[in-house]
C-alpha cells in the first residue's frame, strides 16, 4: 500500500519530492514513508475552539497540554480556547460512537484527532486492520466537517518496545512499527481526500526515537518506557507536529539593537519601554515556550526539543543587534549571561534555545498548571460525571452543573497569563 501511493504521487507530479528524507541508517530500509502534506497558512482563526482527540496517549493530558499552553501565551492574539478529549485504549471507532456526546454539544470549530496505536491491534499489518482505520476515521472527519469543524487528521506515534500490557500482541516492534506507517499513509489518503490538514506524528517520532538513542544511549526511550506513551520528550515532538499542522509560523518575538544609532524596535505583542546603555525595558503580552531539564532524559521537553526542531520553528524570541563594535557581547536576561560573537548577534539569536531558565518561566508555569488543572476535569467530566447514574436521568442538568464547575478552571488560565516586564542587556565583552 505504501509504495502503490509513493508511485501515485510521482505520477500526479507533486511540487514537493514523493517520499520523506530517511536518516542514513540500516534500519530505516524497511520503511517506505510519503511525503505527508504541509499546511499552508495558519489554519487557526480568533475564537476558535479547539477539540484534542484521541486514545490514552492524549488522556496523558502532556501534548495537549503543551499545544493548549503554547496557543494561550505563544499567540494570544487568537484567544483560542481547548478541550482535550482523550479516552485510555480507544480506537477510532470509540471516538466516533460518542463524539456527538461528548464533543460536537460543545460546539468545536477546530478539531485534532490522535488514533491508530490500538487500531493497529499491536501486531503486524493485515488489510482488514487498514479497512476500519480507514473507515472510521474517514467517517470522524466527515461528521466533524458536517457540523462545521475543521479538521486536522493525525497520524498515530509510533511504539519503542512490545507493549506487556497486550497479550494478544505479536511480531516484533519493527513489524507494528511498519503497521503504524500503514495507518499514516491512509491518514495522509484521508487528508488528501477529504481536503483537511495532516499532523505527521509517526514520522518526526521515529526519527528522535533514533536519534535520541544514538545521542543519548539505549535506555532512552521516544516512545516512552513502556514503549507505547510516550514521557515529556515524546510528547514534545507530537505537540511540535500538531503545532506544525496548525500553521504556527513561531515568530513569538524579535527585538532588533542599532547600537551605533542608539534605537531598539520590538514585535507585535511587545511595547519598549527603554533602551539605554544597551539595555532594553521590554513590557510583553506574548511569552516565548518555556522549558528546562536535561536533554539526554527522554521524560523532559528540552530532550524532545533537542530532537525535534521545536524552537527554530515555533519557538522563535529572538535578538538582532547590527552595527556592533566590539567582537563579542554578553548577554543577559533575568539571572543569566551568555556570550555571542558580532556576527551571531547580527544573524540574531533565539533566546527561547539559549535560555532554557528566563523571566518568563515563573509566569509560564502558572498558566501551565492551570491548563493542567482544566483539562485534568475534563477528563473526568467526560469520563466519569457524564457516564454517572445521574447523568442516566438527567443529562442536561449533569451538563450544565459540569460546566459550572469547569468555568473557573477556565477562568484560571486567563487570571494566571498576565504581562511580563523583563530586561535584555547587552555589553561588550
Amino acid at each position: 500500500m505504501l509504495f502503490l501511493m509513493a508511485a501515485s504521487l510521482l505520477c500526479l507530479g507533486a511540487a514537493t519530492p514523493a517520499f520523506e528524507t530517511k536518516p542514513n541508517a540500516a534500519c530505516f530500509e524497511k520503511f517506505i514513508v510519503p511525503k505527508a502534506p504541509a499546511t499552508k497558512g495558519l489554519l487557526l482563526k480568533p475564537g476558535d475552539r479547539l477539540a484534542i482527540c484521541g486514545d490514552s496517549i492524549t488522556e496523558q493530558k502532556m501534548y495537549s497540554r503543551a499545544i493548549e499552553t503554547y496557543l494561550t501565551v505563544c499567540m494570544p492574539e487568537l484567544n483560542i480556547t481547548v478541550r482535550q478529549y482523550g479516552w485510555s485504549g480507544e480506537r477510532a471507532n470509540g471516538f466516533l460512537a460518542r463524539m456527538t456526546n461528548d464533543c460536537l454539544r460543545f460546539r468545536p470549530t477546530i478539531a485534532t484527532t490522535c488514533y491508530g496505536m490500538n487500531d493497529h491491534q499491536y501486531r503486524p499489518f493485515e488489510p482488514a486492520i487498514g479497512d476500519a482505520y480507514r473507515s472510521n476515521s474517514l467517517a470522524i472527519v466527515r461528521a466533524f466537517k458536517a457540523n462545521g469543524v475543521r479538521v486536522v487528521q493525525g497520524s498515530p506515534g509510533t511504539v519503542g518496545k512490545m507493549p506487556h500490557w497486550v497479550k494478544s500482541a505479536s511480531g516484533t516492534v519493527d513489524d507494528l512499527n511498519l503497521s503504524l506507517c500503514e495507518l499514516r499513509t491512509i491518514g495522509i489518503d484521508i487528508a488528501t481526500q477529504e481536503k483537511v490538514a495532516f499532523a505527521d506524528v509517526f514520522w518526526p517520532m521515529l526519527k528522535a526515537g533514533y536519534y535520541g538513542q544514538e545521542k543519548y544511549g539505549t535506555n532512552f526511550f521516544i516512545a516512552g518506557k513502556d514503549g507505547v506513551h510516550p514521557g515529556w520528550a515524546g510528547q514534545a515532538v507530537m505537540a511540535y507536529a500538531f503545532l506544525k499542522s496548525l500553521g504556527v509560523d513561531g515568530n513569538i518575538g524579535r527585538f532588533t539593537v542599532d547600537l551605533a544609532a542608539g534605537k531598539a524596535t520590538v514585535s507585535m505583542g511587545h511595547e519598549l519601554i527603554g533602551y539605554r546603555d544597551g539595555e532594553l525595558q521590554i513590557k510583553s503580552t506574548r511569552y516565548p515556550f518555556c522549558a528546562t531539564g536535561s536533554i539526554t532524559n527522554d521524560n523532559s521537553i528540552r530532550a524532545g526539543m533537542s530532537l525535534a526542531p521545536f524552537n527554530q520553528e515555533l519557538n522563535r524570541f529572538m535578538l538582532v543587534v547590527t552595527n556592533s563594535v566590539a567582537a563579542r557581547y554578553k548577554i543577559t536576561w533575568g539571572a543569566e549571561t551568555r556570550t555571542y560573537t558580532a556576527r551571531q548577534l547580527a544573524r540574531g539569536v533565539n533566546l527561547a534555545d539559549d535560555f532554557a531558565t528566563n523571566p518568563f518561566s515563573e509566569a509560564f508555569g502558572k498558566v501551565d498548571r492551570a491548563v493542567l488543572a482544566k483539562q485534568a476535569y475534563e477528563t473526568k467530566q467526560i469520563k466519569q460525571l457524564f457516564r454517572a447514574p445521574e447523568a442516566k436521568t438527567n443529562f442536561a442538568a449533569v451538563v450544565q452543573q459540569t460546566e459550572a464547575e469547569r468555568a473557573p478552571l477556565a477562568e484560571a488560565i486567563k487570571t494566571a497569563f498576565v504581562p511580563v516586564t523583563h530586561a535584555i542587556k547587552i555589553a561588550a565583552e
